[in-house]
């Protein structure tokens, strides 16, 4: 599976072009004959016997730019004098800094900012704990935490080399749900070990939001802090993804004039996101879902399963289907990939239900690829942004922590992950509802605005607010 070009694999190639030679338009022609899409030209300058260009080029990955790098350096006439890539510009330097909201011009401002004026502030909160909300960080900052031990799909790569993704995280937190947060990597496995670090740094932060651990771990440390600190923890590889599959298959589902409570859910990767949108599907009403991990169907007569797939096997798999997952496939509505590339073909479909929905969420390549699979599939979804219908779980965690945090909730139930579903469902109207379009976008405001609301309307509906709110849109 090649994929496809796309700015994540982009490089800025500055090239040296003698006048008269080959020309700009060799240069073009062996990018594109090489399967690169040029997306920009620059000119920073020229003279009299050479043209400088800055070329940008969307490549399918580094292995793709590093053959269009070497076909331009074969070219005569042509000098290759710099190769940036865009990527890691971006990440030069680290994405976030700390910005001070309060400016420090006179000694009046220090001395209120710093001693002696901020003892007056630290007695106040010793006084009265609550106070830290509203007089430091802690009211609006997220604590993005990890161990490196399952970084995207590169596996334990450790907690250095996982700072990149926690730094992005909080990026993202800030552009899409105005949450401050910090990424705290720990040179720990052990989850005991783990959550006595988390339970240590707690005290300054509104939330936790664990990242990038692997299970069973994760399972571990999340239950054991969900019960132990009375701020949320919530592990998003687990539960934002599921919010955004239950939202996917709501309008899918609708698209398709099929009930929740009638489909057949096929689902490849058991592992701790794929449990997660497992059990939501299963309590928004799915009944017939056979999960499969590398071993085969999850069912009550398997022996060796972990704990998560022992509960998996005694609430889904109703007929105890015991096959292989191509031969589940048969009469199934809904395909659920969270595993790897090439685990079905897209011939393996062709036995689907009417108007097949396919999710193929593994990264950088899905399960099956879009463009084989679209003559047998009527709604389909990724996880990468290549193609219509990105399940991206930036759709809910911005919006999960900012209502949390102004609803100031001790946990994120599943009540709220249930609404927070819905209502990112319900961004999308019956008239935009289409095949290419039954998600929104990260970017669309409304997304991340509908989650944060239906946090607070259920944490005030079910009296777990701390702070209450006059009023809240339906």
């Amino acid at each position: 599976m090649k994929g496809t070009p796309s700015a994540s694999y982009s490089l800025t190639i500055r090239l040296k072009i003698r006048r008269g030679g080959v020309g700009l338009h060799t240069v073009l022609e062996t990018i594109a004959t090489a399967g690169g899409d040029t997306d920009g030209i620059d000119k920073p300058g020229s003279d009299n016997e050479f043209v400088t260009r800055d070329i940008t080029v969307l490549l399918r990955n580094s292995e793709h730019g590093e053959e269009v790098v070497r076909l331009l350096t074969a070219l005569p006439d042509v000098e290759v004098q710099h190769v940036s890539d865009r990527t890691f510009l971006m990440h030069l330097g680290g994405k976030i800094d700390i910005v001070p909201r309060r400016e420090v011009k006179t000694r009046d401002d220090l001395s209120m900012i710093y001693t002696p004026g901020v003892a007056r502030v630290c007695k106040a909160i010793a006084a009265d704990p609550s106070k830290a909300s509203s007089l430091t960080m802690k009211g609006n900052m997220v604590a993005v935490i990890s161990d490196g031990s399952r970084v995207l799909s590169l596996g334990d790569i450790g907690p250095l080399a996982g700072l990149p993704v926690m730094e992005g995280k909080a990026v993202l937190f800030k552009r899409f749900g105005g949450v401050n947060a910090f990424p705290l990597v720990i040179d720990a496995h052990d989850p005991e070990e783990i959550i006595k670090v988390i339970k240590a740094v707690a005290p300054g932060f509104s939330a936790i939001n664990l990242e990038d651990i692997a299970s069973p771990g994760c399972y571990i440390i999340e239950d054991r802090l969900r019960d132990e600190l009375d701020i949320p923890v919530f592990h998003d590889d687990q539960h934002a993804t599921a919010i955004v599959v239950l939202a996917a298959t709501i309008n899918a589902a609708k698209l398709t004039r099929k009930q929740l409570r009638n489909l057949k859910v096929v689902v490849s990767g058991v592992g701790a996101a794929g449990m997660a949108c497992c059990k939501l599907l299963l309590a928004a009403g799915v009944r017939n879902l056979i999960g499969y991990n590398i071993g085969g169907a999850i069912h009550k007569g398997r022996t060796g399963l972990t704990a998560q797939e022992q509960w998996l096997a005694e609430h889904s798999n109703p007929k105890q289907f015991t096959g292989s997952m191509q031969e589940a496939l048969k009469g199934a509505d809904m395909f659920l990939g969270l595993s790897v590339a090439g685990v079905i073909k897209a011939e393996d479909l062709a036995v689907m239900r009417r108007d097949p929905i396919v999710f193929a969420l593994a990264n950088p390549d899905p399960e099956v690829s879009p463009l084989e699979a679209k003559p047998y599939v009527r709604v389909m979804a990724t996880g990468g942004s290549d193609y219509p219908n990105q399940i991206n779980n930036a759709l809910v965690f911005p919006g999960i922590f900012a209502g949390a945090i102004e609803a100031r909730v001790p946990n994120i139930t599943d009540e709220m992950k249930m609404e927070a579903a819905r209502a990112l469902a319900a961004v999308i109207t019956a008239d935009e509802r289409e095949e290419d379009y039954i998600i929104p976008s990260v970017f669309d405001p409304r997304a991340h605005k509908a989650v944060a609301e239906a946090v607070i309307r259920v944490a005030q509906r079910t009296g777990q607010a701390r702070r209450i709110r006059t009023s809240t849109k339906s």
